[in-house]
Protein backbone atom coordinates (compact mmCIF):
# COMPACT_ATOMS: atom_id res chain seq x y z
CA UNK A 1 0.00 0.00 0.00
CA UNK A 2 1.38 3.41 -0.94
CA UNK A 3 1.92 6.21 1.58
CA UNK A 4 -0.95 8.10 -0.03
CA UNK A 5 -3.34 5.15 0.25
CA UNK A 6 -2.31 4.45 3.86
CA UNK A 7 -2.83 8.09 4.85
CA UNK A 8 -6.20 8.22 3.12
CA UNK A 9 -7.30 5.00 4.82
CA UNK A 10 -6.25 6.35 8.24
CA UNK A 11 -7.97 9.70 7.64
CA UNK A 12 -11.18 7.96 6.67
CA UNK A 13 -11.08 5.61 9.66
CA UNK A 14 -10.67 8.53 12.09
CA UNK A 15 -13.44 10.46 10.31
CA UNK A 16 -15.81 7.50 10.55
CA UNK A 17 -15.09 7.26 14.29
CA UNK A 18 -15.72 10.98 14.74
CA UNK A 19 -18.95 10.90 12.71
CA UNK A 20 -20.27 7.86 14.59
CA UNK A 21 -19.64 9.64 17.91
CA UNK A 22 -21.28 12.82 16.61
CA UNK A 23 -24.34 10.90 15.39
CA UNK A 24 -24.63 8.99 18.68
CA UNK A 25 -24.31 12.23 20.63
CA UNK A 26 -27.06 13.78 18.53
CA UNK A 27 -29.34 10.76 18.52
CA UNK A 28 -29.28 10.58 22.32
CA UNK A 29 -30.71 14.10 22.53
CA UNK A 30 -34.08 12.90 21.17
CA UNK A 31 -35.14 10.50 23.98
CA UNK A 32 -33.85 12.53 26.95
CA UNK A 33 -36.88 11.89 29.18
CA UNK A 34 -36.67 8.12 28.75
CA UNK A 35 -32.86 8.12 29.03
CA UNK A 36 -32.95 9.93 32.37
CA UNK A 37 -35.58 7.54 33.75
CA UNK A 38 -33.46 4.58 32.64
CA UNK A 39 -30.27 6.18 34.01
CA UNK A 40 -31.86 6.82 37.40
CA UNK A 41 -33.09 3.22 37.61
CA UNK A 42 -29.71 1.84 36.57
CA UNK A 43 -27.84 4.01 39.07
CA UNK A 44 -30.17 2.93 41.88
CA UNK A 45 -29.65 -0.74 40.93
CA UNK A 46 -25.88 -0.18 41.09
CA UNK A 47 -26.11 1.39 44.60
CA UNK A 48 -24.80 4.71 43.30
CA UNK A 49 -26.87 6.77 45.79
CA UNK A 50 -24.81 5.36 48.66
CA UNK A 51 -21.45 5.96 46.98
CA UNK A 52 -22.06 9.14 44.95
CA UNK A 53 -25.01 10.96 46.52
CA UNK A 54 -24.21 14.23 44.70
CA UNK A 55 -24.35 12.55 41.31
CA UNK A 56 -27.59 10.78 42.22
CA UNK A 57 -29.20 13.99 43.48
CA UNK A 58 -28.27 15.72 40.21
CA UNK A 59 -29.66 12.89 38.05
CA UNK A 60 -32.92 12.90 40.07
CA UNK A 61 -33.21 16.67 39.76
CA UNK A 62 -32.64 16.58 36.00
CA UNK A 63 -35.07 13.66 35.57
CA UNK A 64 -37.75 15.46 37.61
CA UNK A 65 -37.21 18.63 35.57
CA UNK A 66 -37.51 16.75 32.29
CA UNK A 67 -40.62 14.91 33.51
CA UNK A 68 -42.23 18.26 34.38
CA UNK A 69 -41.26 19.83 31.08
CA UNK A 70 -42.46 16.75 29.17
CA UNK A 71 -45.81 16.72 30.99
CA UNK A 72 -46.54 20.46 31.10
CA UNK A 73 -44.36 22.14 28.46
CA UNK A 74 -43.35 19.53 25.86
CA UNK A 75 -42.59 22.25 23.32
CA UNK A 76 -39.47 23.13 25.34
CA UNK A 77 -38.04 19.72 24.43
CA UNK A 78 -38.31 20.79 20.79
CA UNK A 79 -35.06 22.69 21.47
CA UNK A 80 -33.26 19.42 22.18
CA UNK A 81 -34.74 17.97 18.99
CA UNK A 82 -33.04 20.79 17.11
CA UNK A 83 -29.83 20.12 19.05
CA UNK A 84 -29.99 16.50 17.90
CA UNK A 85 -30.70 17.57 14.33
CA UNK A 86 -27.72 19.95 14.37
CA UNK A 87 -25.41 17.09 15.40
CA UNK A 88 -26.69 15.00 12.50
CA UNK A 89 -26.31 17.84 9.99
CA UNK A 90 -22.78 18.58 11.18
CA UNK A 91 -21.95 14.88 10.83
CA UNK A 92 -23.01 15.04 7.17
CA UNK A 93 -20.51 17.89 6.59
CA UNK A 94 -17.66 15.46 7.32
CA UNK A 95 -18.46 13.57 4.12
CA UNK A 96 -16.52 16.31 2.29
CA UNK A 97 -13.20 15.54 4.02
CA UNK A 98 -13.93 11.82 3.74
CA UNK A 99 -14.23 12.20 -0.04
CA UNK A 100 -11.46 14.78 -0.59
CA UNK A 101 -9.51 15.51 2.59
CA UNK A 102 -7.04 18.07 1.22
CA UNK A 103 -9.69 20.16 -0.47
CA UNK A 104 -12.04 20.01 2.54
CA UNK A 105 -9.57 20.43 5.41
CA UNK A 106 -11.57 23.52 6.39
CA UNK A 107 -14.34 21.22 7.70
CA UNK A 108 -11.82 19.60 10.04
CA UNK A 109 -10.62 23.02 11.21
CA UNK A 110 -14.23 24.14 11.69
CA UNK A 111 -14.80 21.05 13.85
CA UNK A 112 -11.70 21.83 15.91
CA UNK A 113 -12.92 25.39 16.48
CA UNK A 114 -16.34 24.05 17.52
CA UNK A 115 -14.68 21.65 19.98
CA UNK A 116 -12.70 24.54 21.47
CA UNK A 117 -15.89 26.60 21.71
CA UNK A 118 -17.50 24.04 24.01
CA UNK A 119 -15.21 25.11 26.86
CA UNK A 120 -16.15 28.81 27.10
CA UNK A 121 -19.80 27.93 26.48
CA UNK A 122 -19.85 25.46 29.38
CA UNK A 123 -17.94 27.86 31.64
CA UNK A 124 -20.26 30.78 30.84
CA UNK A 125 -23.64 29.09 30.54
CA UNK A 126 -23.21 26.35 33.15
CA UNK A 127 -23.35 28.70 36.15
CA UNK A 128 -26.15 30.76 34.59
CA UNK A 129 -28.26 27.59 34.21
CA UNK A 130 -27.38 26.17 37.63
CA UNK A 131 -25.25 23.34 36.26
CA UNK A 132 -22.80 21.92 38.82
CA UNK A 133 -19.19 22.66 37.88
CA UNK A 134 -18.28 18.96 37.82
CA UNK A 135 -21.01 18.43 35.21
CA UNK A 136 -19.63 21.32 33.16
CA UNK A 137 -16.30 19.48 33.23
CA UNK A 138 -18.05 16.46 31.71
CA UNK A 139 -19.53 18.70 29.01
CA UNK A 140 -16.13 20.26 28.32
CA UNK A 141 -14.62 16.80 27.94
CA UNK A 142 -16.65 16.38 24.74
CA UNK A 143 -14.64 19.22 23.23
CA UNK A 144 -11.36 17.92 24.58
CA UNK A 145 -11.95 14.35 23.40
CA UNK A 146 -13.62 15.49 20.17
CA UNK A 147 -10.63 17.52 19.08
CA UNK A 148 -8.26 14.53 19.34
CA UNK A 149 -9.44 12.64 16.24
CA UNK A 150 -9.78 15.92 14.35
CA UNK A 151 -6.21 16.90 15.26
CA UNK A 152 -4.95 13.50 14.09
CA UNK A 153 -6.93 13.85 10.85
CA UNK A 154 -5.62 17.37 10.23
CA UNK A 155 -2.01 16.24 10.70
CA UNK A 156 -2.55 13.36 8.28
CA UNK A 157 -4.23 15.63 5.74
CA UNK A 158 -1.23 17.96 5.88
CA UNK A 159 1.06 14.97 5.26
CA UNK A 160 -1.17 13.87 2.38
CA UNK A 161 -1.05 17.39 0.95
CA UNK A 162 2.76 17.39 1.17
CA UNK A 163 2.85 14.29 -1.03
CA UNK A 164 1.36 16.38 -3.84
CA UNK A 165 -1.41 15.50 -6.21
CA UNK A 166 -1.55 11.92 -7.38
CA UNK A 167 -0.45 11.27 -10.94
CA UNK A 168 -3.29 11.12 -13.44
CA UNK A 169 -4.19 7.61 -14.60
CA UNK A 170 -2.87 6.80 -18.05
CA UNK A 171 -5.22 7.74 -20.84
CA UNK A 172 -6.85 4.85 -22.64
CA UNK A 173 -5.38 4.19 -26.04
CA UNK A 174 -7.72 5.29 -28.74
CA UNK A 175 -8.62 2.76 -31.34
CA UNK A 176 -8.73 4.17 -34.83
CA UNK A 177 -9.97 2.41 -37.68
Amino acid sequence: MSDRAALLKGIRAWLVLFVVCLVLSGATAFPLVHELRWTESALRALSVPEHLPGLMAWIVRVREGLDTVDADYPFVLYGTDWLAFAHLVIAVAFYGPYRDPVRNIWVIEFGMIACAGIIPLALACGPVRGIPFWWSLIDMSFGVFGVVPLYVVRKRIKRLEALGTPPAPPAAASVSG
